[in-house]
């Protein structure tokens, strides 16, 4: 009934180090929910979770074997490894089957389409995924990048800066459209990089590359366990948040409810990687020196269906 590479758990429980794609919040939460319920333990694992920092703090940590799986963007990732940093690295389950980068408004500012933005400000985080990405996203929406100012903030500061209307757009993740209403108190326009990036990955669970060769039993039973955590916790939000919280005290119920309710559409196939699809997506990103072998280990979540991947 077990996929193949799915052994029987060790006697002795493998200690694994995993860093969150950024602090503790919903998107993250099923980490904690697969190590609450037992997925992690039932696996022969005892998971040390870490709050990441995004891409290159976490590709940094699995570079120095301080960590050995982390959640990050594939297209950030992507892009790094096709300048020549950070290749010692896998991709081995996608948590987000869609980038999840967006442009977001407030309905005031009168900006419903991406040719809006010619002459705007748009607020992203310095140097993120997001920024790297909106000159790619603007020349498929028919929008000269070079029309647009980008501003770097803090991730932070984001939705403080469209509220007081100190930008005309930010760009996030739309997994944020709930707390900007809230900081904002008003009605949001969400214009999603997937709209025209049509075959990018949001988030996914990444490997060391050494360990994959060295030990492809424990990256598949930490696969496995991780996506068990995912699917509880699309099933079981309001639960997922309180177990993140009791671990994780400054990370809010409301809003990592919010973030897994709104992550829910674009979780499904469940850890499912497809190499056309990550051979497309290098190919949107104009990454030519890259082959999908280069950045994801289809093995552990393909297109075939396996324990833990739908």
């Amino acid at each position: 009934m077990l996929a193949a590479g799915c052994a029987d758990k060790p006697s002795k429980p493998d200690t694994v180090h995993y860093a969150t794609g950024f602090g503790a919040v919903g998107r993250d939460s099923f980490i904690w929910v697969a190590r609450e319920k037992g997925y992690f333990r039932d696996a022969g694992i005892e998971i040390d979770i870490q709050k990441g920092a995004g891409n290159v703090p976490n590709l940094t940590l699995l570079k120095s074997n301080q960590i050995q799986f982390a959640a990050m963007d594939l297209s950030g990732a992507e892009l790094l490894a096709g300048q020549g940093r950070f290749t010692d690295w896998r991709a081995v389950a996608a948590i987000h089957q869609q980038t999840l980068v967006s442009i977001m408004t407030t309905a005031d500012t009168g900006i419903t389409k991406p040719a809006d933005l010619s002459g705007k400000t748009i607020a992203t985080a310095t140097g993120s995924v997001s920024e790297v990405l909106f000159p790619a996203y603007a020349k498929l929406a028919g929008l000269d990048p070079a029309t647009v100012k980008i501003q770097g903030t803090q991730p932070t500061a984001l939705n403080g800066l469209m509220a007081q209307r100190k930008v005309d757009a930010i760009s996030t993740f739309l997994l944020s459209r709930k707390a900007l209403e809230t900081a904002s108190k008003k009605q949001v326009t969400v214009m999603p990089y997937s709209d025209y990036l049509k075959n990018l990955y949001g988030n996914v669970i990444v490997a060391q590359a050494g360990l994959i060769g060295s030990d492809r039993d424990l990256v598949q039973r930490f696969t496995t366990a991780a996506l068990k955590g995912l699917r509880y916790t699309l099933d079981h939000p309001q639960e997922a948040a309180e177990i993140l919280n009791k671990a994780e005290p400054t990370a809010a119920i409301p809003a990592a409810v919010g973030e897994i309710e709104a992550m829910k559409p674009y979780a499904e196939p469940l850890g499912r990687l497809d190499e056309k699809r990550v051979t497309d997506g290098l190919a949107e990103l104009g990454i030519s020196t890259l082959t999908p072998a280069a950045v994801a280990d289809f093995s552990f979540c393909s297109g075939t269906p396996t324990v833990g991947c739908s």
